[in-house]
């Protein structure tokens, strides 16, 4: 948890300035300005000729709010911030790229990412056409903040922090990731994928300390809305403001709007499922503690569980032809012979643990 009698960083040591890292073809660029933008609608009834449209409604012959509103007032209410703290994506990926088209001039500049990670910040890194700085995580995942320093010039626009991390699952030192925010000129990505599952506090609480702090987070894994694609980025309202410039006008969907609402709304149900996750999650850990091929069960603050066993290929297929399908993760840097375990159901969680019982004999 964060030690609130820290004190504040000094930013005149840190020298952030934004402006410095923003691309300059996006500094001279207005953001699109579609039908929906041009007006503030004051819940009469209007009549609309001025997006060529079909007019005859069925739900979502309209084109959908390219703000977002609804859904981002809820979301700023629950997390504590404002509407122009928040970006809403098409998926956490959308996001992820939308920061490097904004603030990553291709062929020139760099960004840092901690193997073992989620594998997408290296693919939007090629795409991009931007170095990839790898900085392996120490024997514990934790980040080592020494050689994250070593890697770091004056191209060095991004540094990709994931906590929880995938696929280790353990939370990272705040005291480390305060220490990269203090010192670093660029922008510090915290993807908070799996915070919801964490008794760790956000950093999104952190957010007016560090102006070049920026937060993902998503409705995929807590929420159980993967199937909508909608990530959600947080950080200071300027950097929300260069976003915006880049940003497709209708992202977001209506009808991904619409569920995300309802859902998030729904306070209740999802902290319901997120208890009975980690319950499930306590039970597959006591199971894994018993099977003879498991060396070592990795600390977890996310929906899954990494694990250490004498072969992960064999037992992957092993538990394929059973019918499961677990993520083998041998070929990642400090996962050698690692399994990872999401937690399911109940009824899901007991057929793994069937399987793993019998393969134990």
């Amino acid at each position: 948890m964060f030690d609130q009698a820290q004190p504040r960083p000094n930013y005149e040591v840190m020298n952030f300035n934004l402006d410095n890292i923003t691309r300059e073809n996006v500094k001279g660029l207005s953001p699109y300005s579609s039908a929906r933008d041009e007006y503030v609608s004051d819940g009469s009834t209007m009549v609309f000729l001025d997006a060529n449209e079909n007019p005859f409604d069925n739900g979502v012959n309209r084109y959908p709010d390219p703000q977002q509103r609804s859904l981002k007032a809820i979301l700023a209410k629950q997390k504590g911030i404002k509407e122009e703290n928040i970006l809403l994506g098409n998926g956490s990926d959308e996001v992820l790229d939308l920061l490097f088209r904004a603030f990553c001039e291709p062929k020139e500049d760099n960004i840092i990412t901690l193997p073992p990670t989620y594998g997408m910040y290296k693919v939007l890194s090629g795409i991009n056409m931007v170095e990839n700085r790898e900085v392996l995580l120490t024997d514990a995942f934790q980040p080592d903040v020494s050689a994250i320093k070593d890697k770091i010039d004056a191209n060095t626009k991004l540094l990709f922090i994931c906590s929880p991390n995938n696929p280790s699952g353990n939370s990272f030192s705040t005291k480390s990731i305060e220490e990269l925010l203090n010192s670093f000129n660029g922008l510090v990505v915290i993807d908070e994928a799996y915070i919801d599952f964490s008794q760790e506090e956000s950093w999104t609480s952190k957010l007016a300390d560090y102006p070049n702090l920026i937060i993902t987070q998503t409705l995929s894994k807590a929420y159980g809305m993967a199937g909508i694609r909608l990530g959600i980025c947080i950080a200071s309202p300027e950097i929300i403001a260069v976003i915006n410039k880049i940003k497709p006008p209708y992202n977001v969907n209506q009808l991904t709007q619409e569920r995300a609402i309802q859902r998030v709304s729904d306070k209740k149900s999802v902290q319901t499922e997120i208890a009975t996750i980690l319950e499930e999650r306590e039970k597959l850990i006591n199971t894994l503690q018993t099977v003879s091929f498991v060396s070592k069960i990795y600390p977890t603050d996310a929906n899954f569980i990494l694990v250490k066993v004498d072969d992960a290929t064999l037992r992957y297929n092993q538990l394929l032809k059973k019918g499961i399908v677990v993520r083998n993760r041998t070929t990642q840097l400090l996962c050698e012979n690692t399994l990872r375990f999401t937690v399911g159901t109940s009824e899901e969680n007991n057929i793994v643990i069937t399987a793993l019982k019998e393969l134990s004999n």
